[in-house]
């Protein structure tokens, strides 16, 4: 069966936009599923999502992620609406609380409460795509003069996916979204965690099949050694920044997950020797069950793995510059 097969756009650094726009259209060619992309304090997401409808045709083009603080539900729901309409009806909405210390030290804004937040934004998102009036009384918003967006919304219902943590927004993400973004579940538990969010789904009358679980972690091709240890540094780079200094959410899914101690370690590492350190306190082990990376056979055989869990969406980079060679890898990957 084909794999549906995501492909992201790191947001960290320099980006060779017209480099990522060629890969964009050659994922687009060989028919991968979507192209997601990051919001952080760097560039923003909506102006990549124009250019990436506007070079591609077929491919979704997706947040993953953008938070649910820094704008309000209703210019959400117009830049997702606007860049609808312009690709035709492909744009994934992508959300997340991100955390406190980005929305109340880089944004400004005061973070709680996280939990009605995010409902209230979905909900308040909806009304304004189906093109009904604005009226809404929730404990954060309260609109109440009828607003309608000033243009006939490409799509009454335009997908919604979401990045949660905790198990309360976990099954609030099951109830009001149609697919989930997990993040920091190890490998070798991800097939039960998909079990419990798909008895969620059932709970809310929907059927597990139309909602979307995308796999965390994701893998990266990398057919040589070299490439195998930039990736695997970006990874352990990674994982270890988000430990150790993006707050307590992070750490708390972490030990949620049974890797308190290593955790711990990366934290006390980091603060003693900095980002190199905290990297190189994560074990091997733990780096494979939150990410791979490997060839393009190996890396065939963990997707397999995340199918076998259940995961209907595959997160996938590939370290490949040549386009002939970048365009088979995806071939193989979607299988």
């Amino acid at each position: 069966m084909t794999r549906r097969i995501g492909m992201g756009f790191d947001w960290q650094g320099a980006l060779d936009r017209e480099s990522a726009l060629k890969r964009a259209q050659i994922a687009d060619e060989v028919g991968i599923d979507s192209l997601w992309v990051a919001e952080a304090w760097g560039q923003d997401a909506f102006t990549t999502l124009v250019q990436l409808a506007e070079r591609t045709e077929n491919v979704q083009v997706a947040t993953g992620i953008v938070n649910i603080y820094s704008r309000t539900p209703a210019a959400l729901a117009q830049h997702f609406a606007t860049v609808d309409e312009l690709s035709e009806g492909r744009v994934i909405v992508g959300l997340g609380n991100s955390g406190p210390l980005v929305i109340e030290h880089f944004h400004g804004v005061p973070f709680q409460p996280a939990f009605k937040r995010m409902r209230e934004t979905v909900e308040i998102m909806k009304i304004l795509f189906s093109g009904e009036p604005l009226n809404y009384d929730g404990d954060i918003f309260s609109l109440q003069r009828g607003f309608t967006l000033r243009f006939d919304t490409f799509r009454k219902q335009v997908p919604i996916y979401l990045a949660t943590l905790n198990p309360r927004s976990v099954r609030m993400t099951a109830e009001i979204s149609d697919g989930w973004l997990p993040v920091m579940i190890p490998m070798d538990r991800l097939g039960e965690e998909i079990e419990q969010v798909n008895g969620w789904v059932r709970d809310a009358g929907k059927d597990p099949a139309d909602f979307t679980v995308r796999a965390p972690g994701g893998v990266t091709v990398a057919n040589t050694p070299e490439n195998q240890a930039r990736a695997r540094g970006a990874q352990a780079g990674t994982l270890a920044f988000y430990c150790a200094r993006m707050g307590e959410f992070y750490y708390r899914q972490l030990s949620r997950q049974g890797y308190e101690d290593e955790a711990n370690a990366v934290r006390v590492a980091w603060k003693d020797g900095g980002g190199a350190a905290g990297a190189e306190a994560l074990p091997e082990e733990m780096l494979n069950q939150f990410g791979f990376v490997g060839t393009t056979e190996e890396c065939v055989e963990r997707l397999e793995q995340e199918q076998a869990a259940g995961a209907l969406l595959h997160s996938v980079n590939v370290m490949e510059s040549d386009p002939n060679e970048f365009g088979k890898i995806l071939e193989a990957l979607k299988g």
